[in-house]
C-alpha cells in the first residue's frame, strides 16, 4: 500500500530578484502573464530534494534519483507544501502552493550509483565573450562549459537558509546540498549567451557521489534538443556535473524555455 509521508512546508523565497534572469522580476514577468516574479526552479527543485534526504539520507546524496517538472509558479513569500506518497520504493513528490499544484516529481534510490565515464563528456570552457541568445545559440550537439563555482563557509550555509533547508547532516558532516548542482545546471545558459528572460521547466539529476561543502564544481554539458514550441524556444541539455575536475557528482538533464512568448497585455 502507498505511504503518504509528512508535509514538507516551506516559506518559499525568490532568491533572484536581482539575477540577470529578469523573469524573477515582478513588473517583467508579469509581461509574460505571471503574478510576479518566479521563485526559481532549481529552489522548488531544492525544496522537493528534502523529503528523499530525509527519507533516505547520504545513501540518498550518493546515488539518489531525482526529477522534476515545474507547471506552475511559486511566489515570493507564499507557503510550498511538498507532498509525497512511497510505494514500491519510488517517492512522488508534489508542490502545491495557493492550492495549485506547482510541481511533480519522483525520487528513487538505486542499488547503486551508475557507472560514468568523465572521458564520455567533453571539457569545454564556456564562452569568452558572451553574445544575445539567438534560435541556433545552442547548436545540436555542441559542448558547452561552466566556469567553476563554490559554496563554501557562510556562502554554504546561507544557501540552506534561502532553500529553507533544516536537515542536519550537511553541517554534521561537511557536505554540500544537490540544490547547488542544480544552480550550475543553470549555469551552463547563463555562462555562455546573454538570456533575457527565460525558465526552467524541468530537470532529472541522478547522483553519484556526495558534494563536500566547498567542493569546485562545474558542468560538462552537450546541447541533446533545441526547438520552439507553443511559441516557446526549448533548449535540453546533457551534463556530467563534476567536482575539482576529477569526481563525477551528478549526471544530469536540464530543459529550460530560453527564449519564452511575451503574453498580450489587455
Amino acid at each position: 500500500m502507498p505511504n503518504r509521508l509528512e508535509t514538507w512546508r516551506v516559506e518559499a523565497y525568490n532568491t533572484a530578484k536581482q539575477s540577470e534572469n529578469k523573469m524573477h522580476d515582478d513588473t517583467v514577468a508579469r509581461r509574460f502573464g505571471f503574478s510576479g516574479g518566479l521563485v526559481p526552479g532549481v529552489d522548488v527543485f531544492a525544496y522537493m530534494m528534502h523529503v528523499p534526504i530525509a527519507r533516505w539520507g547520504r545513501d540518498f546524496l550518493e546515488r539518489g534519483l531525482i526529477e522534476a517538472r515545474f507547471i506552475k509558479p511559486v511566489y515570493d513569500g507564499e507557503t510550498a507544501d511538498v507532498d509525497a506518497t512511497e510505494h514500491n520504493g519510488l517517492l512522488t513528490i508534489e508542490v502545491f502552493s495557493r492550492t495549485e499544484l506547482c510541481a511533480t516529481g519522483t525520487a528513487s534510490l538505486p542499488a547503486a550509483a551508475p557507472a560514468v565515464s568523465l572521458n564520455d563528456f567533453v571539457e569545454v570552457a564556456a564562452v569568452a565573450e558572451r553574445k544575445p541568445v539567438s534560435a541556433t545559440t545552442f547548436e545540436m550537439g555542441k559542448w558547452l562549459g561552466t566556469a567553476a563555482r563554490r559554496w563554501a563557509g557562510q556562502d554554504a550555509a546561507d544557501y540552506l537558509a534561502d532553500i529553507r533547508e533544516t536537515d542536519p547532516i550537511f553541517a554534521r558532516e561537511g557536505l554540500g546540498h544537490p540544490g547547488l548542482i542544480q544552480r550550475v545546471m543553470n549555469r551552463v545558459l547563463v555562462d555562455n549567451t546573454i538570456l533575457g528572460p527565460w525558465i526552467h521547466v524541468g530537470s532529472r539529476m541522478q547522483l553519484l557521489s556526495a558534494a563536500r561543502a566547498g567542493d569546485e564544481i562545474t558542468a560538462r554539458a552537450k546541447v541533446t534538443a533545441n526547438y520552439e514550441k507553443t511559441g516557446h524556444r526549448f533548449v535540453e541539455l546533457d551534463a556530467l556535473v563534476v567536482a575539482n575536475g576529477t569526481t563525477p557528482i551528478a549526471h544530469c538533464q536540464h530543459i529550460a524555455i530560453t527564449q519564452p512568448r511575451e503574453k498580450a497585455v489587455a
